[in-house]
C-alpha cells in the first residue's frame, strides 16, 4: 500500500461505535506506511455536490485522470475528512490515482489545512 492507492476500510462514523465500508485515499507518506501499523486516509464520497469547493477533488472513473481508481462512479475526495486508521481494517486496495490528480490532492489537503 502507498500514498495515491485508494483502498476499501470500515470507515467508522464520528460517534466511533458503528461503521461503514467505502472508499478512502491513502494521503500518508510511504515511508510512514511501511514502518507504521497506521495510515491517514481521506475519505471518498460518491455526493459530488460540493465538489467544486477547494477542500475537495473530483475524481470521475470514466476519464482517462480517473480509469485507473476503481471507483464505480463520480466521486469526491473530502481533503477536509482525515482519518488515521489501522492498516489492518484496509479490506483491499482499488485502484490509485495518477500524480497529476495527487496533485489536485495535495493543493486540495493545503487549503484544509491551512498550509
Amino acid at each position: 500500500m502507498k500514498r495515491g492507492d485508494i483502498v476499501i476500510v470500515d470507515f467508522p462514523y464520528t460517534d466511533g461505535i458503528v461503521g461503514k465500508i467505502r472508499p478512502a485515499l491513502i494521503v500518508q507518506n510511504d515511508r510512514d506506511n511501511s514502518r507504521l501499523r497506521d495510515t491517514v486516509v481521506a475519505l471518498i464520497t460518491g455526493n459530488t455536490n460540493y465538489a467544486q469547493e477547494a477542500t475537495q477533488c473530483f475524481v470521475n472513473p470514466d476519464t482517462l485522470e480517473g480509469a485507473s481508481s476503481g471507483l464505480h462512479g463520480p466521486s469526491s475526495i473530502l481533503c477536509c475528512h482525515l482519518y488515521t486508521i489501522r492498516q489492518s481494517l484496509i479490506i483491499k486496495i482499488a485502484g490509485s490515482l495518477p500524480g497529476a490528480t495527487m496533485q489536485q490532492v495535495d493543493e486540495s489537503l493545503k487549503i484544509a489545512l491551512h498550509l
